[in-house]
């Protein structure tokens, strides 16, 4: 067992040596972190949404925006959009649920918002919904997904697609990389 882990950690170790060689995601990373903080400043918001350990990582890091990541500072608006059991469930029963982060992001999102859409095929489809009914409104969209993008990838203005089509090594990555985003948010806002 303890060969299988060590291989396990070594598969983890290496996907994030790639995402670290990987020039193009980090310049895009850095443009996501100057959107959010244009988004910031001009009184806007984040959202987030993904389906199962994405809709976690939502929610994750939308509380490190909305609570505190290092820093003692007053909080920034960072909604993950599944965290209203009711609203989910009766938005899904009613309309379907494709429909129940489209619905919120219209509701929610205003021009200049940023939605990140988190899916590690790329291809959810009501996660898709809610990438084009936050485009029709004026949102910018951050796609975090597997490498090849899914979907995903021709609908986002920032796509951020981990090396790997390896769920739980792309869903590890995405946590490092909204972290990162934190981090960032907090060290140049504040």
């Amino acid at each position: 067992m303890s060969k299988k882990i060590k291989q396990i950690i070594t598969a983890s170790i290496e996907t994030k040596q790639k995402l670290l060689a990987d020039e193009s995601l980090v310049a895009t990373l850095c443009d996501v972190v100057d959107q959010c903080l244009v988004t910031y400043r001009a009184d806007g918001k984040l959202l987030f949404c993904g389906n199962g350990g994405s809709a976690a990582d939502a929610q994750h890091i939308a509380a490190e925006l909305s609570g505190r990541f290092y820093k003692d500072r007053p909080p920034l608006f960072a909604e993950a959009l599944h965290v209203n059991g009711s609203y989910l469930t009766a938005v899904a029963n009613d309309y379907g649920f494709e429909a129940v982060y489209a619905r919120m992001v219209e509701a929610a999102g205003q021009a200049g918002d940023v939605l990140f859409a988190i899916s590690t095929s790329g291809n959810s489809p009501n996660v898709l919904r809610a990438v084009v009914a936050a485009k029709k409104i004026g949102m910018k969209v951050v796609a975090m997904t597997g490498s090849s993008g899914g979907e995903l990838k021709a609908e986002a203005d920032f796509l951020l697609n981990v090396p790997s089509e390896d769920t739980p090594r792309v869903q590890e990555c995405h946590i490092l990389l909204g972290h990162i985003i934190c981090e960032l948010i907090e060290l140049k806002y504040f």
